[in-house]
């Protein structure tokens, strides 16, 4: 009995369809589902995410988001989901630098909100270049 995946962003269904096993970044590491797995619900940080299609691993970079599992249905919902071949990495590199400038400018402040998403920004950017990397090294 396969799995339903749908990962949705706020800006489109990016993926809904039947596969047999999901890997993904939840919020106390990686999880990987499997048909009859125990409902549940969690967070979704940064990271990889991971589907199996009949024998064919499809990879994402995702940004934060919630995961909800229950009977055969895997449903992420997610602020960024992005394949391979959608990521530009020279503009993810760029992104990632200046992140990282700006947090060195605000480490200082008492601004943890600045911070917060500045940090987010930059899980984001490693997300899609360690997809991006990784596929190319294959």
């Amino acid at each position: 009995m396969p799995l339903q995946l749908e990962i949705v962003t706020p800006e489109a269904r990016i993926f809904s369809g039947e596969v047999d096993s999901v890997v993904l970044p939840g919020s106390d590491g990686e999880l990987g589902i499997l048909p009859h797995h125990v409902p549940l619900v969690t967070t979704l940080k940064p990271g990889e995410l991971v589907y199996s299609q009949t024998g064919k691993s499809e990879y994402f970079a995702v940004g934060t988001g919630f995961v909800e599992v229950t009977g055969g249905r895997v449903s992420v919902l997610t602020d960024m989901a992005k394949g391979e071949s959608e990521i530009d990495e020279k503009s993810v590199e760029d992104a990632l630098k200046r992140a990282q400038e700006r947090l060195e400018s605000i480490k200082h402040d008492s601004a943890t909100e600045e911070v917060a998403m500045v940090q987010a920004m930059i899980q984001k950017s490693m997300a899609q270049l360690h997809v991006k990397r990784r596929r190319k090294n294959v």
